[in-house]
């Protein structure tokens, strides 16, 4: 449905999928839970995914004629569209930092483009992750009504997630403004598409507000003791060996080990 005459100037876009709404002819209603019996429209169908010919069941009407009697969800499509504006801008102005500095820049990876992922409202902040052929960063941008002009480039700040906590760097641009941002790949050489580097920013979306994720990262100091321990009695144990007989021309397992920690 493109639009209808009552609500919104026809603006079907502004309709949530909760959105009950009435037949401004005979105040009929049509509430997507309970769907339409008369032409077999089943419930959880949202109005606007109505077909183009359904009509008022109790006087004909063409669903043009219906206005918005009350939506639930409304409050989460302003927020949705919103979200829409902020990343869009996003976009763009990153979008024009590719093209007027970075494609030649030899640690960049053409294949990747800007993009923004899994946007969302974090204590009324926008926050998600942005895509770039040279970085992928998590980023936060201000509530409505809160000014980040002030932030001084460069600056840090540690925030809580559900998983853990996370230093930021505050920066700004003309366009986009204030914002903070925490690093998750740079250079991005490793990404062989940008369906990749969309699905990675998607996970690291999920796991962010998971609270089962919290203990890993609280174990992290635990974790590399305990393989800097295993190192440890690995090369005494080598350099035993090595008075005893000479070094193998195979890989020893510690040099298997801190070959699977290097980018570490």
């Amino acid at each position: 449905m493109s639009g209808f005459e009552g609500s919104f100037l026809g603006a079907a876009d502004k309709i949530s999928p909760l959105a009950i709404m009435e037949c401004k002819i005979c105040w009929t209603p049509y509430d997507p839970a309970e769907g339409d019996d008369t032409r077999q429209i089943e419930a959880g169908t949202p109005f606007v995914d109505l077909p183009a010919d359904w009509s008022c069941p109790n006087c004909s009407a063409p669903k043009e004629q219906f206005l918005v009697n009350e939506d639930p969800g409304a409050e989460a499509v302003l927020q949705a569209a919103a979200l829409a504006r902020k990343t869009e801008a996003l976009e763009t102005d990153f979008t024009e930092v590719w093209h007027a500095k970075m494609r030649d820049v030899p640690i960049v990876n053409k294949l990747l483009r800007v993009e923004a992922v899994g946007w969302r409202y974090a204590d009324g902040r926008p926050m998600g992750v942005l895509i770039s052929p040279w970085f992928m960063n998590l980023v936060m941008l201000p509530a409505e009504g809160e000014d980040w002009s002030g932030l001084i480039a460069g600056a840090k700040e540690v925030i809580e997630f559900p998983s853990g906590a996370y230093e930021f760097i505050h920066n700004a641009r003309e366009q986009t403004g204030g914002y903070k941002a925490c690093s998750l790949f740079s250079p991005m050489g490793e990404f062989k598409s940008q369906q990749q580097a969309v699905e990675v920013a998607r996970a690291v979306m999920v796991a962010l507000f998971e609270e089962e994720h919290r203990a890993e990262t609280d174990r992290a100091a635990d974790i590399r003791a305990a393989r800097t321990a295993e190192l440890a009695a690995i090369e005494a144990a080598e350099a035993e060996a090595e008075t005893a007989k000479p070094l193998p021309e195979v890989p020893s397992r510690r040099q298997v080990i801190t070959a699977g920690m290097a980018e570490g």
